[in-house]
């Protein structure tokens, strides 16, 4: 079966390990840190939150704590920014880095951000291509059928085009939060500034870690694909 092939072993799923690996040391380091900071404001992520609606043009939303760590999001559905236990509850650089790159999810959304729009489109086919993807390369490998190789090929294709357009989102939702603090007037300090640049910097490599795992699966399945048809 093609997970245990030799190359996907050390061409796919080494790389991909070790890259993952040594970026999620690195962000849990890094927010490690700079979650032992006070932030010069004293603000709390809630508490940020809040004061960025309040001084910038913002529209206030709901924000809600959620369990666990690491796991501070915007909701669009629900229109509400959901931050984790640690950063609704502690004053630190960490928690107002990442309470504000959130915000500037909310932004992007309030402001129609055309990489949003973008990303939005695809998802309706990313519901349901990681279905199709493995099924048709599954049948397509089984029955030695090229096409429906190649069809799911397309439909994880879809999947990594989704991933790569979630980096720049990302980063440009990290752009938008330094400058809301900015305007906001908290970046009271250097060690504001600097703890809030190397958090939301070490986030955005997580992306970056997932788009270079998702592009490098879809060469591999390509190479399946080209294989099967000579």
């Amino acid at each position: 079966m093609f997970w245990i092939d030799p190359v996907y072993f050390w061409y796919v799923f080494i790389p991909t390990m070790l890259i993952s690996l040594g970026v999620q040391l690195y962000l849990k380091s890094t927010f490690s840190k700079w979650s032992r900071v006070p932030n010069g404001s004293k603000l709390t992520g809630v508490q940020t939150a809040q004061q960025l609606f309040a001084r910038t043009s913002l529209n206030a939303i709901p924000v809600e704590r959620v369990r666990g760590s690491l796991t501070d999001h915007f909701d669009p559905g629900a229109n509400i920014v959901r931050l984790s236990d640690p950063v609704s509850t502690q004053p630190t650089v960490a928690s107002m880095a990442v309470a504000a790159h959130e915000l500037g999810h909310v932004q992007q959304y309030q402001t129609g951000s055309g990489l949003i729009k973008m990303r939005s489109a695809l998802l309706p086919a990313i519901q349901f291509s990681p279905t199709l993807s493995y099924m048709s390369l599954m049948f397509g490998l089984i029955f030695n059928m090229t096409n429906l190789i190649w069809l799911g090929v397309f439909f994880f294709a879809l999947m990594v085009l989704f991933s790569l357009l979630t980096l720049p989102v990302e980063l440009d939702a990290s752009r938008r939060a330094l400058k809301l603090l900015d305007e906001a007037g908290l970046m009271r300090t250097d060690e504001d500034r600097k703890g809030a640049r190397a958090v939301l910097r070490a986030a955005a490599l997580t992306y970056l870690a997932a788009a270079i795992a998702s592009v490098l699966q879809l060469l591999y399945y390509v190479s399946i694909a080209r294989r099967a048809s000579n």
